[in-house]
């Protein structure tokens, strides 16, 4: 038997999946649910990324995560039946300010997570969900939660507070970040890759759909874009970024919009999407010539200049600039106007090397060493699993 290690990643209407060999993590199989609650479709591929299995969940619209977590346990198991599931680690987005690293999930631990709910109410809900889900139907199986919060939390608390009377800080209203799964990936690897950014100043673009910086210093951070809610800072796919309060205000009092219409606002209606009124991918604005598309692609790059600029200010310089992520790593143009922008740091970008794919990006001549690195959130969340299940067995 294979003793193996499945990571879990609960969105509200998807459920990703991927198998590790627990000896030495590597990747088995890999795949989602998505369209849960719609139209749900099966996906299923091998390691290396050859599709295995793709097919429609006909019948049934009110799909849910319980259901999808049963399917994905179902398939596994006819896929491969020497396959041993000892471990399950899952994506949990918010672990608020006293998870700084990852725990086994116990029911007082689930008990505190359910609490943090109202912090992340688009997100930890489904995350705890599948967590629920699995200890109904295996009991006995470990489950370690992962957060993508507990990067963050080696920043200065002045990185954290809003200018709000300290009784509401005190009750958990700060700058937490998200992200920190990524961000702990690329810090992770770039003591091989880049030894001189690892021990300096780096700022980590991490753009796809959802999108923010980090700043890193000897591997830390120390500052990021997102803050109270993955809506902060850059302007993404559907959600809006960095936006005045007052204009919230403003809708709510002369638009009769309430705190659902806002949410939805914000969230889903908004970024890419809102501005060019076409699409929230970054391949499709890219590819049209609607004026309204180039402007959205003008702003999402405009924003990340401006947020480079801070983290620069908060780090006292940069020496190595990381993009990862979806746009990150695949928009070569999207890269070059980020670098173009940041001419003024010392940033010369190398066109070539940008456009045949290399890791190492910057010209001879930059000041800043400039990477681009696959993420892979997953390993890193097996990573944690082993090692948390390990440290339980010791003890």
């Amino acid at each position: 038997m294979i003793e193996t290690l499945l990571v879990l990643n609960a969105g509200s209407s998807s459920l990703k999946f991927s198998v590790f060999r627990s000896s030495d993590l590597e990747l088995i199989v890999r795949g989602k649910v998505s369209g849960i609650g719609t139209a749900p479709k099966w996906v299923l591929r091998s390691g290396s990324g050859d599709l295995v299995e793709a097919s429609d969940i006909h019948g049934d619209s009110l799909f849910d995560h319980a259901q999808s977590l049963g399917l994905i346990l179902e398939r596994l198991k006819e896929q491969s039946a020497n396959i041993c599931l000892v471990g399950v680690g899952h994506r949990v987005v918010h672990g608020g300010p006293h998870f700084v690293a990852p725990v086994r999930v116990t029911e007082p631990i689930l008990h505190e997570l359910e609490q943090l709910v109202p912090l992340a109410p688009l997100h930890q809900p489904h995350n705890l969900a599948a967590i629920k889900a699995l200890k109904m139907k295996s009991p006995a199986l470990a489950q370690v939660a992962c957060f993508d919060t507990a990067f963050h939390r080696t920043q200065p608390p002045v990185a954290q507070w809003f200018g709000l009377p300290r009784r509401y800080t005190e009750q958990g209203v700060l700058r937490y970040g998200f992200h920190g799964l990524s961000y702990e990936y690329i810090a992770s690897v770039l003591p091989t890759l880049a030894p001189h950014a690892a021990l300096n100043r780096t700022i980590v673009a991490h753009l796809g759909n959802g999108a923010s910086l980090c700043a890193l210093r000897g591997g830390k951070s120390v500052a990021t874009t997102m803050s109270f809610t993955p809506v902060d800072g850059l302007v993404m796919g559907t959600r809006v970024g960095s936006i005045d309060p007052g204009v919230l205000l403003y809708l709510m009092t002369n638009h009769g919009m309430d705190a659902t219409a806002i949410a939805d606002l914000i969230y889903h209606d908004s970024g890419l999407l809102g501005v060019s009124g076409l699409s929230s991918d970054m391949r499709t604005l890219l590819a049209s010539a609607d004026p309204n598309a180039a402007e959205a692609v003008d702003l999402f790059v405009y924003r990340i200049g401006r947020e480079i600029g801070s983290l620069v200010a908060t780090l006292g310089g940069l020496d190595a600039l990381v993009f990862t992520g979806g746009i990150g790593e695949n928009a070569d143009l999207i890269r070059s106007r980020v670098c173009r922008d940041a001419n003024w740091l010392g940033v010369i970008l190398d066109e070539d090397a940008n456009k045949g794919g290399f890791c190492q990006l910057n010209d001879k001549e930059s000041k800043v060493s400039i990477w681009v690195i696959e993420t892979n959130e997953e390993l890193l969340i097996a990573e944690h699993t082993r090692r948390v299940l390990q440290d339980c067995e010791q003890n």
